[in-house]
């Protein structure tokens, strides 16, 4: 896993972006982060919601505001039983409700952690490929209200 205590800069290869969720622990100084094994690839969506009107002194142009925000982080792993992380992840798929959140926190490689409290676990796809594929484990990580965002230190 690469050094991300220190800010850095430059370019950087995806590899460095490190996700961990909440797999046990009640309070957040007894909670129990873990990474989750053999995760190869992650997308990130905002979904923004943007109001328009269009007002007379504009003269038909249109006016703007961003007025709400939602982040939607899908990853495809490779199912390891035995690896906490993936077990956990695995074990949602059959959950509903209130029983398929947990903390979620992203770091960048710049130090940057982004922290989404009791985030939605959205299991997509557990074992199910071709006969000589290894089995993967797919899922969404949704924010489930304002994400707390750490800035990395000067």
């Amino acid at each position: 896993m690469p050094d991300t205590s220190t800010k850095r800069t430059g370019v950087y290869p995806c590899y460095e972006n490190q996700f961990k969720i909440k797999t046990g622990g009640a309070e957040s100084e007894t909670a129990v982060m873990s990474t989750i094994a053999d995760c190869e690839t992650f997308s990130v969506a905002f979904d923004n919601g943007v109001e328009e009107w269009h007002p007379f002194d504009t003269e038909g142009w249109v006016r703007r505001l961003l007025t709400a925000k939602g982040v939607t982080i899908t990853v495809t792993a490779k199912r390891n039983v035995g690896d906490p992380g993936n077990d956990f992840i695995a074990g949602l798929a059959f959950k509903n409700g209130r029983d398929s959140e947990t903390d979620a926190h992203w770091t960048f490689p710049d130090g940057t952690v982004v922290k989404f409290p009791g985030a939605v676990i959205n299991v997509t796809n557990i074992g199910a490929g071709d006969s000589t594929a290894v089995a993967p484990l797919e899922f969404d990580i949704m924010s489930n209200g304002k994400p707390e965002v750490t800035l990395a230190s000067a």
